[in-house]
């Protein structure tokens, strides 16, 4: 990038006061004292738990020519006073690398579930159709030339903006975006030009970042809330806090249901072999840019297991359709995709099945478990990883939910893991949370067997599965080393070709 003119980077933020002879010119920006490079604009962020003003000596030594702040400091170097650098980062960065997110459609996905898993299917899709895609998400950064597995499910406003800039730079044809709701906490996709936005389902998640329930809908809905009129709205008519948000927002809003009756719905759902198939209905003639889609049928028959992938394949279906895919590519696209690693994830078939799940949260757990129900096995081994470092009330309401559907399973071994061997201190799982989660399983009446390590616990569970029973392994952080420990195991009756095939290459 070449060096840019101050005074019109300024021009997209609000500024207070300033201090001190600015440069006319930056050579870049950057929110990293460590990051930053001679002649760069630093942007001082205070946060809950670090203060970047207290880095601007840092940044001075790497040669920072001016700092954008909320408070006036006593170094030595031009200052610019604004409300929240937060905000002016990623104005200034969207500035600075000329509204990259403008030259080509951008896609943002947010729900509580199935942010990876659609993004990834529509992702899929358009490359069915030959598209060059950016993706952006929980699991990686990818784009023609570049990709990196992902640190934060949406990436600071700068280092999403620079991304954005060379996917333009790339000629790639649509990006697609997961959006978190700390990302819109944290003011990180501020200045994003979204030409389609969707919203599937919302249940309750990361309460102990955002303080409540009802901040994490207020962060949640801004996705639709801010969007521009000529944009596309998807939204979930079947919840009633996503359906209301037709009034708060100026996109063209199509609803969608998996139970009912909408603009975009599913019929003759079946689930019997753990793999949907359904028929997608399209149920009003929709205008877009260069065509107008007419109402129509198409059956469908997925390749990646659980109900969980059939709502969001209903999402990527639409996404695709609104892009103006075709609907031969999009059934072709869709049918392909075998699924993301670790949701609801089939990775043996025979002789018992092996399913791999994340089990984030009570509403991903009623998702997996309901899938379950519907399936054909003979008894179910379940090994799950109790949820480290996430607190009392997470570990209780998870256990909660869990156990009501075990109590309706055919189980026949449940086994609980700490995962000491597998996780970092930040995942540790505390006394209060072990003791909380195996309190309600006994209420419950339901049986564990406690294991310190994931490898003891995944060697136990295949003590007790036999042929055409279910395995499933389940949890967050502690689960995710459970497919590489099962291909170094020797057990026989693993099939270590089929295991090898969904577990290499995997990010987690």
């Amino acid at each position: 990038m070449v060096n840019k003119n101050l005074k019109e980077l300024l021009g997209a933020i609000d500024v207070l006061d300033s201090r001190g002879v600015l440069p006319i010119e930056i050579t870049g920006i950057h929110y990293h004292s460590q990051m930053v490079q001679p002649g760069n604009l630093f942007v001082a962020i205070p946060g809950e738990l670090v203060d970047g003003h207290k880095y601007i000596p840092d940044a001075i030594k790497n040669g920072a020519s001016v700092v954008v702040c909320s408070k006036f400091t006593e170094d030595n170097i031009p200052q610019i006073k604004v409300e929240n650098p937060r905000r002016a980062l990623a104005m200034l960065s969207s500035k600075f690398f000329l509204s990259p997110s403008k030259k080509f459609p951008l896609v943002g996905i947010t729900a509580t579930n199935g942010k990876t898993s659609t993004s990834f299917m529509l992702n899929h899709i358009l490359e069915e159709k030959g598209m060059k895609t950016g993706l952006i998400g929980t699991v990686k950064v990818k784009y023609p030339g570049y990709e990196k597995a992902s640190i934060l499910t949406t990436p600071q406003s700068y280092d999403l903006q620079e991304h954005f800039y060379h996917m333009d730079q790339e000629g790639i044809d649509a990006c697609i975006m997961e959006v978190s709701s700390s990302a819109q906490e944290l003011d990180r996709v501020v200045d994003c030009d979204f030409d389609l936005v969707s919203f599937h389902n919302l249940s309750r998640e990361h309460i102990d970042q955002h303080g409540s329930f009802e901040n994490y809908y207020k962060q949640k809905k801004k996705l639709i809330t801010q969007a521009k009129e000529d944009s596309f709205v998807l939204l979930n008519q079947d919840e009633p806090l996503i359906a209301k948000l037709e009034e708060e927002t100026q996109g063209k809003v199509l609803h969608l249901s998996y139970q009912d009756k909408a603009d975009i719905y599913l019929k003759n759902l079946d689930l019997s072999t753990g793999f949907g198939s359904y028929t997608y209905v399209l149920n009003k003639e929709i205008k877009l840019k260069n065509k107008t889609l007419e109402p129509f049928e198409m059956d469908v028959r997925l390749s990646s297991s659980g109900y969980s992938s059939v709502m969001n394949s209903l999402v990527a279906i639409s996404l695709a359709l609104l892009l103006g895919i075709e609907k031969d590519i999009i059934k072709k696209g869709i049918e392909d995709f075998t699924g993301v690693e670790r949701r609801f994830e089939m990775i043996q078939t025979n002789p018992f099945k092996i399913i791999d799940d994340h089990f984030a949260n009570s509403r991903n757990i009623e998702i997996t478990m309901e899938t379950l129900m519907k399936m054909d096995y003979k008894s179910l081994v379940m090994v799950y990883a109790i949820r480290g470092n996430r607190g009392v009330h997470l570990n209780e309401e998870v256990s909660q939910t869990m156990s009501k559907f075990l109590k309706k399973a055919k189980l026949k071994k449940f086994i609980a893991s700490l995962s000491q061997d597998c996780v970092s201190q930040k995942d540790w799982v505390h006394d209060e949370e072990r003791q909380v989660f195996l309190k309600v399983m006994e209420e419950e009446k339901i049986q564990v067997e406690l294991m310190d390590h994931l490898e003891d616990a995944l060697n136990r569970g295949l003590e007790f599965v036999e042929d055409g029973d279910l395995l499933l392994l389940a949890g967050c952080q502690g689960m995710d080393h459970a497919g590489f420990l099962l291909t170094k195991n020797q057990n026989p009756r693993l099939n270590q070709e089929e295991l090898a095939q969904r577990v290499q290459g995997r990010s987690c």
